[in-house]
This record gives C-alpha cells, sequence and structure tokens, in this order.
C-alpha cells in the first residue's frame, strides 16, 4: 500500500485515507471482486479511481447519470490523471478524442452508462482496449425491489462473466434486501469480498418539522443560511416554481428545476448550480443525483420523501466536503395521505406494496420519533449508534406524554363513523362540534360525539397525523382517502398495549441554528479565495469545487500557507493542482508569490524537497570551491533533485548518479553526504 499512499497524496492531494478505504482500496487494488456500502461522501470515488492507477489496463466504470461521469472526468483530469467518458452528451470531437488516448494507451478509467452494455460493439471495445476491471457506481440501481432500478444494470453480470475480470460495486443506500439482490445479480451469488462502512455522516444535521405554513418554514430556514448552496425538494412541479420565486423575492440566488422544462435549461440550472457559490436550487427529485458537488450546505424538504431510502441519498447530497450540513424535512398528514395512495393505486404486485408501505413506516417513524434521530436512522440500516448530539431532538429532546387514551378515543370515532371519514370530520366529531355534515349523518348521536372537548383542535390533528406515521390508521384509497385501522392499532384499542406521543410537534420551531464554516476573523480570507476559484473556474470553463473543494479552501483560510511547500501540506493540493493554482491562491493569502523553478514545484510538500534547498544553497556556496577562487561550477537542478530523492550515503555511490562527474564530486560531495546524513 506504500504506492497507494504516494499516489494518494501527490495525484490527489490527501496525507491520509478516510476511515475504510485502505482496506477497499487494497482489495479493488489486487483484483479481488468487492462490494463496498459506504456512506454518499465517505470517498467511493476514490476507492475505484486510485487502484485504477495502480492496475494495468483500463478501468471502466458503470454509472447512472451523464452529469455525474462528466463531473468525474473532470475532476481527475485537473489532477492529471487521463480518464474519459463514452456518453449520449459527448460532442464528436470529444468521443474521437476518447477513441484516440484509448488507442494510444493513454486512458486509465472509462466510464459510460449502463445503457451503452445493450450496443454490439461495447464488448468488442473493452476486450481491444484491455479492459481490467469493471467498478459500478450506484450498485442498488440492480434491484428491482428499491428505490432508483436501472434495467441495464443487469447486464453488467454479464459483462463481467464475458471479460472474465473483477468487479467492484459500490453504493450508499443498500439495506439487506438489495445488497442480497446485488450479490445475486453481479457476482453470480457468489459473496464478494465485502465492505459495510456504515451510512452514519455524522456532519449532517437531522430536523424534522410538522408542517405549519410550509412556505414561511423554508423562507426561515434558507434566510438563515443566506449566501450557502443549498437544494429545497419539492413533490410537484408547480410549487419549485413558487417557492423559487419566494426565495427570489427574500432576495436569494434562486432558480427552479423539473422533468417538464426543456432539456437546455435543465442543463443551465446543473450548469449554474455547480459554477455558482450560494445558489438555491428548488427542484423535484429529479436533480441532484449526477451533481457531484462537494459543498452543498444544506437540504430542505418541502414535502415527505417517497421512501428513506430516497430520504438518505437525497439529504446525503450535504456536506459531501466533510464539513457541517443542515437538513429540515416538512411533513403533513396531506403528504402521508399522498405517499400511501400512490403505493396502494400503483400497478405492483401485493408483496411490492408491502415492502413499500414498510419502507415508507420506516420514514414516517423517523419523523415522529421521539429520541435521537440518527439512531433510528442508522438502525434501519443495519448500524447501531449513540445519541448522535446532532440532530433535533438531541439538541432539544421533546415532550412527550401518553397518547394512549387520545388514540383510542380517535380510534373509536374512526369505526363508530364507518371507517368513511377524513381527518377534518373526525376531529369534529370528537371535539362535539355541530356541523352541517356531523348533523346530516347523525354523528352528534355516536358515544363518541365531544369526548375529546378539552383537546384543542391542533392537537387532534396532530394525535391523527402521528397515528399515521405509526402506522395504526391509513387513507383508504377507495374511499377518497378515508381512515381505517390497521391491525397494528388493534391491540390499543383493546387496551393491550400503550404509545407516547410528542407535544413538540405542535408547537413552533424554535429557529435554526447555523453554524459557521470559519471563525470571523478568517471569514474575510476564505471570502477573497472563493473569489479567487470563481474567476479561475470561470476562465476554465468547469465548476469552482473541481479547482478546490470548499474544505480545501477552508483549510488555506485557517492555516495561511506561506511557501508552496506549506501549501503542499493542505488536504486536497495535489502536485498538478499545486503546479496549476498554487501561486495563484499564495498571492491571494499573502499578497507575494516565491517564484519556484519547475523541478523543484515537483518536490514541494516532500522530505526532498527541503533536502533540495539545502543542497542548492551548499552547490552556492561552493560555485568557486572552498575559497572563492576556483573556476564555476554546478549541479543541475535534475540532478540535485535525484540526489534528494536517492538519498545516496557514499560517494561512490553518489557519483552513480547522472550528471555527477570527478570535479563535482571533488567539488561537493563531502558536502552533499554530510546534508543528507544529517537530513
Amino acid at each position: 500500500m506504500q504506492q497507494a499512499g504516494e499516489l494518494l497524496s501527490s495525484i490527489f492531494g490527501f496525507d491520509e485515507f478516510r476511515p475504510g478505504q485502505a482496506e477497499i482500496v487494497s482489495a479493488v487494488a489486487a483484483g479481488r471482486n468487492t462490494l463496498a456500502i459506504m456512506p454518499t461522501g465517505g470517498g467511493k470515488s476514490l476507492c475505484f479511481q486510485l487502484p485504477a492507477l495502480l492496475r494495468d489496463g483500463v478501468t471502466i466504470v458503470i454509472s447512472p447519470l451523464i452529469a455525474l461521469m462528466r463531473d468525474q472526468v473532470r475532476s481527475l483530469r485537473e489532477a492529471g490523471v487521463e480518464a474519459g467518458a463514452l456518453t449520449s452528451g459527448n460532442t464528436d470531437e470529444e468521443t474521437e478524442g476518447v477513441f484516440q488516448a484509448l488507442d494510444e494507451g493513454r486512458l486509465k478509467l472509462l466510464y459510460m452508462a449502463p445503457e451503452r452494455l445493450a450496443s454490439g460493439g461495447t464488448l468488442t471495445l473493452l476486450k481491444r482496449i484491455g479492459a481490467s476491471l469493471i467498478a459500478v457506481d450506484e450498485a442498488h440501481c440492480v434491484s428491482q425491489w428499491g428505490h432508483d432500478f436501472r434495467p441495464d444494470y443487469l447486464r453488467i453480470g454479464e459483462l463481467r462473466r464475458a471479460l472474465r475480470v473483477p468487479l467492484a460495486a459500490f453504493t450508499a443506500t443498500a439495506d439487506e434486501e438489495t445488497r442480497a439482490e446485488i450479490v445475486t445479480r453481479l457476482f453470480d451469488g457468489q459473496p464478494p469480498e465485502t465492505f459495510l462502512r456504515g451510512f452514519d455522516r455524522p456532519n449532517i444535521r437531522l430536523a424534522f418539522e410538522a408542517k405549519d405554513q410550509p412556505r414561511r418554514q423554508i423562507l426561515a430556514f434558507a434566510a438563515a443560511r443566506r449566501g450557502q448552496s443549498g437544494i429545497v425538494y419539492c413533490g410537484t412541479r408547480a410549487k419549485t416554481e413558487t417557492i423559487a420565486a419566494a426565495l427570489r423575492e427574500d432576495h436569494h440566488a434562486a432558480c427552479f428545476y423539473h422533468g417538464g422544462m426543456e432539456a437546455e435549461a435543465r442543463r443551465e440550472v446543473e450548469a449554474r448550480f455547480q459554477r455558482e457559490d450560494g445558489l438555491i436550487v428548488v427542484a423535484t427529485v429529479a436533480f441532484g443525483m449526477g451533481i457531484d458537488k462537494p459543498d452543498i450546505r444544506w437540504v430542505a424538504h418541502a414535502d415527505l420523501p417517497k421512501s428513506i431510502e430516497g430520504y438518505y441519498q437525497e439529504i446525503g447530497r450535504a456536506g459531501r466536503d466533510g464539513a457541517p450540513a443542515d437538513t429540515l424535512t416538512l411533513y403533513g398528514a396531506d403528504d402521508i395521505r399522498l405517499r400511501r395512495s400512490q403505493i396502494d393505486e400503483g400497478l405492483a404486485p401485493p408483496e411490492r406494496k408491502a415492502a413499500d408501505h414498510a419502507r415508507l413506516n420506516a420514514l414516517l417513524g423517523l419523523a415522529e420519533a421521539t429520541a435521537c434521530r440518527r439512531q433510528r436512522l442508522l438502525s434501519y440500516f443495519g448500524d447501531a449508534s449513540g445519541p448522535c448530539g446532532n440532530c433535533d431532538l438531541c439538541a432539544a429532546p421533546p415532550e412527550l406524554f401518553d397518547g394512549t387514551e387520545a388514540v383510542r378515543m380517535a380510534l373509536s370515532a374512526i369505526l363508530r363513523t364507518g371507517e368513511s371519514f377524513g381527518v377534518m370530520h373526525l376531529v369534529d366529531v370528537l371535539r362535539g362540534e355541530t356541523t352541517d355534515k356531523v348533523r346530516e349523518r347523525s354523528h352528534d348521536q355516536l358515544p363518541t360525539f365531544g369526548i375529546g372537548r378539552a383537546r384543542p383542535k391542533g392537537e387532534w390533528q396532530a394525535v391523527f397525523r402521528q397515528m399515521m406515521g405509526h402506522d395504526l390508521v391509513r387513507p383508504d384509497p377507495e374511499r377518497h382517502g378515508a381512515l381505517r385501522m390497521t391491525e397494528a392499532a388493534r391491540p390499543i384499542l383493546r387496551g393491550e398495549a400503550a404509545i407516547t406521543l410528542r407535544r413538540d410537534t405542535l408547537r413552533a420551531s424554535s429557529g435554526p441554528v447555523v453554524r459557521m464554516m470559519v471563525s470571523d476573523e478568517d471569514a474575510p480570507l476564505l471570502s477573497a479565495l472563493k473569489a479567487k476559484r470563481r474567476a479561475l473556474a470561470e476562465a476554465a470553463r468547469v465548476p469552482a469545487y473541481v479547482i478546490f473543494p470548499d474544505r480545501t479552501l477552508i483549510e488555506m483560510a485557517e492555516r495561511r500557507p506561506v511557501t508552496l511547500d506549506e501549501m503542499a501540506r493542505v488536504n486536497g493540493v495535489g502536485a498538478k493542482k499545486l503546479e496549476s493554482y498554487g501561486a495563484a491562491f499564495l498571492e491571494v493569502i499573502s499578497g507575494a508569490v516565491e517564484r519556484v523553478h519547475p523541478t523543484r514545484m515537483k518536490l514541494a510538500g516532500s522530505p526532498a524537497g527541503a533536502l533540495f534547498d539545502q543542497l542548492l544553497n551548499a552547490q552556492a556556496d561552493l560555485a568557486r570551491g572552498a575559497d572563492g577562487t576556483a573556476k564555476p561550477l554546478s549541479c543541475t537542478h535534475s540532478t540535485l533533485r535525484r540526489i534528494a530523492e536517492t538519498r545516496p550515503a557514499t560517494l561512490a555511490d553518489l557519483e552513480r548518479i547522472g550528471g555527477m562527474g570527478e570535479q563535482k564530486i571533488d567539488r561537493f560531495g563531502t558536502r552533499f553526504l554530510q546534508i543528507l546524513a544529517e537530513g
């Protein structure tokens, strides 16, 4: 793994692997079939990109979205890695460039969409170019029971068998059932070396709120994070447009995105989001999967997501750089009714509907949780966790009450009205409201009429919403959404079980807490670094984070490097980026830039760099001999670099280095060896 560590530093600019990466890189590089489940933002892509550089041949990366592939190819090229993509979005020139690089044997990573596997010429091409490894990103797309099924993923197993090469599959959102299907379809049921690196994203703050003027809630959340990049997910196309307009009226940079827009308009929104700092995109779930933007600082859901996997994947787009990020999910009884009816009215077989209801139940359980949300979220994916201290319930534990009596009253009202009515009518019955609808149906004569007068209407609405969240009642699509009791409610109705409900969902939110990315002292410098990054990105026509992600700029602002050696030690600054951008960012930090020979630049940040400087100084001192009268003599920078890197221990070893003749050994040899011994 020594070579892997060297490439990690020199190419990707990182001093060490993130937790779990080193073992996965080792397995993939060794050619072992591998399945890795890692949290979004946990560094999955590096786990196949780095092995591709360690192995002979070309690594084929199967990825689901063009935007995601283009982003990764762009970032790899900026880091000095030969990579390309064959997609339907390529220009003729781009495709020709990829084929030329393949023919010349330069390309190390070739990205393609699973749909391309249907082409008859793909297998022939991959055999011809020496494909030696298949990496599958978003491997959960192979599961027909998952939330993101892509039929063309089913061809990948056949491709692996035809090429007879190892396969490495990666995903962030695979429960036990989905993992089993991945093994069956991609690995022919033969268990690969599996790495389950947990699903926790501790930098992401989790929060849910019951809907209470949802537009106002979203605007307040965004206002507390003004100037930070964020995504607002909405359940309908129309809502994306209205919320985006409201955000603009509140002086935010905001735009909308949905499937009803023209393709060019969608591409423009994607490009703006990648390029601009602080832009908010209000979108349906069609947006985000292909955006590899690491510095999204917050994600809000204006409506309840479809499933816990969908929720986890969508919030996972925030904070991929590891810096703090915030989330907020709004939900209400109408959301629950909509999601239930979508499942019930779908064309899926009964067992699939039951599985979808179970997934929705898991998400509703998270929404109506009474203790740490992260514990509940991680337990769904099979992870154990203590209280996280980074969710709304840990920050402000909810007020709980014994809801057993209230739930039994509500169930009684549902049953005595024939399971034929919705929440508003049932609340009127419980509170003893003599509305026209109540009188027409003689519901004012029921034993349950008025038994809940002591609770305000808002509290009863919250009780019914929590009952739906706990799957005690469901809307019946055949009765226009009327509530019917589930089997889970019978023990409570019979007095055999109790239930605890939350009071805090009935109160207004105390307001979001925003964490600053840097101290007040470093904030002006961070702004200046972002401005420089934006200018460089616009000139190069690449997303800003391809130059450097926020996390790297934050470290620059805090550490304030003043030399290229110090800059090279900042995480995310590899050799190619140091050469391309190091001087520009140093100038922002210190106002002056040291001019460094290109040979010395290649040693920046390494121990050999300091030795090179000492050798160069010693050579200058002895250029005219010890007494300063001899004929000038010097070594080339390349020779000094080889001496610094190889560290010869004797004059004989030193003489074997190219460029060191007898005269130079006599002039510099003893002093050079002394420097090397002391270094």
